[in-house]
């Protein structure tokens, strides 16, 4: 998962994540070139060494990139960053078809008929550019927040012929998949039309039509199974917009609508009469055109409605416009016809002006046609008494052997040599400089300035610029820097970066980790430098340690960088054996995060109280430790002169202590005095313990 804050190709920020599929993350992010908040589909960290996922992602954003429609999601970017793979789409605010009809239990006809006009009008511009969808379903149609409804996710499309087969591992799911795809035959558009009406099904009933255990079970149904009528579900479905999904899910192909603007055309006509047959499903032999049009009279006059609904400005323009065109009558290549006369004025005007016209220019050529022969005589008559002895002139100049020099800064070698050698001057390079002013090989200064006479045959010295000047630059220190941060200070410096990206557990995801050559290296300008940054610690994949001991699961955790938190509880489970984890295994997470996970006490203990059991009877003494879960331990007997015989003079545990269930407790039972014992009690013999009876 990436972060917020790091910019994808220097121009798209991640915002933050928005969704997640089978091969990508799906993230919010800003355009900071355009300004404007776009979605970026990141291919997941699993797959981008993975040379096929790569390519197939690939041909997703090609396939998609050609595609835009107000219906489809359109894609604006694709490209590859530190070893991300990314593609740049629209974002639409709104909501899956999937969750809203989960949100609403089932659609109205009406409102059905309005989405799947618009989600067919998408599929029908993929069509249109050679491209199957593949995967139509209500998890890949959005509805945005205005109601505009989208077809998005070419996740497994591709430009195709409808000569093009697919193969079992490229399919849809398998809920919506046509039976040409289960059984890995020839997919065209009409399989897409399949999936098309398995999705309108759902909408006006709430659920798919076959469901089962496993994904070969709803395929089979697909392939074998008769479709489930609408009616039989929804009785007061339309019988047009009944008919129209039998069409779209018939098990052969030719008895399918062949094209997404027939059924549009069927839906636009169940929208008008919602009672309608707009479809004979299921009615006419295989291979016949099947659809029932609208006559021209309802077609022109439902297009006249929806215009006048929808455009009235637009309509009213294209009036005006036409009323326009008609009183006009001609355009501007047809001012004027062959014989000279305008089509929209008489002949007489147009006569009129152009003679007065003519006249006047003829009036102004006399006049400087005259001037000039005066200038011209006059010159002569000057030069003829040697009035013009003082003035100059071009064949004075050729006579005295001089010429001008010409501005040659600027020029390159070969044009500056042609123009000293059409003024019959020489060229001679006397040095080659660097300058920020001229190009390589441009020249730079002249000796000789520009328009200043010097005799022919002279050479003109000149400096070659050798272009700019190279200097020598300190790479900067950008080490802990930000990417767009490293990225300006190194541009400011003339140098060329090239950037790269690893894994890190001590940098900061998006900070420079080094720099080659290093920070302090004195390089030249324009010097490419690999910079490498950082991806943050690389993810680990949490281990089961359910079963393990507690000793084995710490082991484990730490050998990939882990911390293990454990508690303890009682279970039914051997004591010290790890019996649960807080997070899944499987799960990928950062080196140093905590798995908290827990470890068994054994059984529960339950304590309890012991019973009194002196002065009872043996039987009243197991009896009483039975019942409270006690077990009866060493019960012996000796004779006692005080305690009644059969009846308890002494407990191994006093009573009232809290002990566990099952211990077991030792008591001792009375035999009776001993008539063998001459002892008297009084003088202080052992005679037990006098114990009043109960």
């Amino acid at each position: 998962m990436l972060k917020e804050g790091i910019f994808l190709g220097k121009r798209y920020e991640i915002l933050e994540r928005i969704g997640s599929g089978g091969m990508a993350d799906v993230y919010k992010g800003k355009d900071h070139k355009l300004n404007r908040f776009v979605a970026v589909k990141v291919l997941k960290s699993d797959y981008r060494s993975d040379k096929v996922f790569i390519q197939k992602f690939l041909s997703e954003a090609q396939a998609a990139a050609g595609l835009m429609h107000p219906n489809v999601v359109n894609v604006y970017d694709v490209g590859q960053d530190r070893g991300l793979y990314y593609m740049v789409m629209e974002l639409v605010e709104g909501i899956t078809l999937k969750d809203y009809i989960e949100k609403k239990g089932r659609l109205s006809a009406k409102e059905t008929i309005s989405i799947a006009i618009q989600m067919v009008t998408g599929i029908q511009a993929a069509h249109n550019q050679h491209i199957i969808h593949r995967d139509i379903k209500p998890q890949n149609i959005i509805i945005s927040n205005d109601g505009k409804v989208k077809v998005t996710d070419f996740g497994i499309a591709r430009a195709t012929t409808s000569t093009s087969t697919i193969s079992t591992n490229v399919m849809g799911s398998v809920h919506y998949t046509s039976p040409e795809q289960a059984r890995g035959g020839i997919v065209d558009e009409k399989s897409d039309i399949y999936s098309a009406g398995i999705t309108i099904y759902e909408m006006v009933t709430g659920h798919v039509p076959y469901d089962g255990d496993s994904t070969v079970t709803v395929a089979l149904k697909h392939l074998q199974d008769d479709f489930p009528r609408p009616s039989d579900e929804v009785k007061n479905i339309p019988r047009s917009l009944e008919n129209i999904i039998l069409k779209c899910v018939q098990k052969s192909t030719a008895r399918r609508y062949q094209n997404c603007q027939e059924l549009i055309t069927d839906l636009k006509r169940a929208m008008v009469n919602i009672d309608a047959d707009a479809s004979k499903a299921g009615r006419k032999p295989a291979g016949a055109t099947a659809t029932v049009v609208m006559s021209e009279e309802e077609i022109d006059r439902l297009q006249k409605r929806r215009r006048r609904r929808e455009r009235p400005e637009e309509e009213e323009y294209n009036n005006r416009k036409s009323h326009d065109d008609e009183d006009d009558g001609y355009d501007i290549g047809d001012d004027y016809t062959g014989n000279g006369r305008r089509n929209d004025r008489k002949s007489g005007d147009r006569k009129d002006d152009t003679s007065q016209d003519t006249r006047k220019v003829m009036k102004i050529l006399m006049i400087v046609a005259a001037v000039i022969i005066a200038f011209a005589v006059l010159f002569m008559v000057g030069k003829a008494f040697g009035l013009f002895k003082s003035v100059p002139s071009i064949t004075q100049e050729n006579e005295t052997g001089q010429a001008i020099v010409p501005n040659l800064l600027g020029m390159t070698e070969e044009q500056a040599q042609e123009a000293l050698n059409k003024r019959g001057l020489g060229y001679v390079v006397v040095g080659r400089e660097p300058s920020d002013h001229y190009k390589k090989g441009q020249i730079m200064e002249q000796k000789t300035k520009a328009d200043t006479k010097v005799d022919k045959n002279t050479e003109i010295q000149v400096i070659v610029s050798t272009g700019e000047e190279i200097k020598n630059v300190i790479v900067p220190d950008v080490v802990g820097e930000s990417e767009e941060r490293a990225q300006k200070l190194l541009a400011d410096k003339e140098l060329v970066v090239e950037a790269e990206s690893q894994y890190d557990s001590n940098i900061e995801a998006g900070k420079v980790i080094s720099t080659d050559p290093p920070a302090g290296t004195e390089v030249q300008e324009g010097t490419t430098v690999k910079m490498i940054v950082s991806l943050g610690a690389e993810k680990v994949k949490i281990p089961n340690i359910v079963g393990m001991t507690a000793a084995q699961a710490e082991a484990e955790l730490a050998a990939l960088g882990l911390i293990g938190q454990a508690t303890e509880e009682y279970s039914d489970k051997e004591a010290g054996t790890v019996i649960s984890q807080k997070k899944k295994s499987g799960n990928k997470v950062d080196t140093g995060t905590v798995i908290e996970y827990t470890v068994s006490k054994g059984p529960e203990i339950q304590m309890v109280a012991v019973p009194t059991l002196t002065n009872k009877s043996r039987e009243a003494a197991e009896q009483a430790l039975t019942a409270l879960g006690f077990s009866i331990g060493a019960v012996t007997e000796e004779h006692n002169s005080y305690v009644t015989p059969g009846k308890v003079i002494s407990q191994s545990v006093a009573p009232g202590t809290e002990m566990p269930a099952g211990t077991a407790i030792d008591f001792v039972v009375s035999l009776g005095p001993d008539m063998g014992d001459e002892k008297n009690p009084d003088s202080g013999g052992d005679s037990g313990t006098n114990i009043p009876e109960e």
